[in-house]
């Protein structure tokens, strides 16, 4: 590569010089001062985020005299006040007014002319129970004993008493055979007292 080619000399980059920066000073806000406006203060209601520059006298004499509520009633002072304890964003009711017009759920599909959001808020409806629901393994403890799960507490009574006198070895002349089903009579028994349907 030729570094003496007209070619190179023109694509290379030379450093401009820097400009200097231009101090910027703020002059103070106040008629007739001259001197720098250092210190910030807000402007007022309805004008929020917007600040006035003031030097240190000037931003004292604006302090003492400031009042954001000039102007408002009682009322709206109140009423601004409650606003604020939730940061001035709507809030619905929770709960018991469920269904009840101006709840959260009717302003969404109020909003919502092709139901896009319909589906997403439906509550769903609770499926209709056919007798007592139990755990599974109550259930197994009503098999093992020969009993519908809607059985009271008297038919497992009877029926336990029935069974522990069909399988006991002294009704059996001494058989030991049936022992094991004896067991687990016992313990599906005990597993229905602890789940209090006895």
């Amino acid at each position: 590569m030729d570094l003496n080619s007209p070619l190179f000399d023109r694509i290379r980059a030379q450093r401009q010089p820097r400009e200097t920066r231009r101090e910027t000073v703020t002059r103070c806000d106040s008629p007739g001062c001259e001197a720098e406006g250092v210190h910030r203060a807000p402007m007022g209601r309805l004008r929020e985020g917007q600040y006035l520059c003031f030097c240190l006298e000037h931003v004292r004499e604006y302090n003492a005299t400031y009042n954001y509520f000039n102007g408002m009633d009682d009322a709206s002072v109140a009423r601004y006040m409650k606003d604020a304890t939730v940061g001035h964003r709507p809030t619905w009711s929770m709960g018991t007014k469920r269904g009840r017009a101006g709840f959260r759920e009717d302003a969404m599909t109020a909003a919502d002319p092709l139901g896009v959001y319909r589906q997403r808020f439906r509550r769903p409806q609770p499926a209709e129970r056919r007798g007592p629901h139990h755990s599974p393994v109550t259930i197994r403890a009503f098999v093992a004993m020969g009993l519908e799960e809607t059985a009271d507490a008297v038919t497992i009574r009877a029926r336990y008493k029935e069974l522990v006198k069909r399988h006991h070895p002294d009704a059996n002349g001494g058989d030991r055979s049936r022992e094991e089903k004896l067991r687990e009579i016992i313990h599906a028994y005990k597993t229905l007292r602890a789940a209090r349907l006895v």
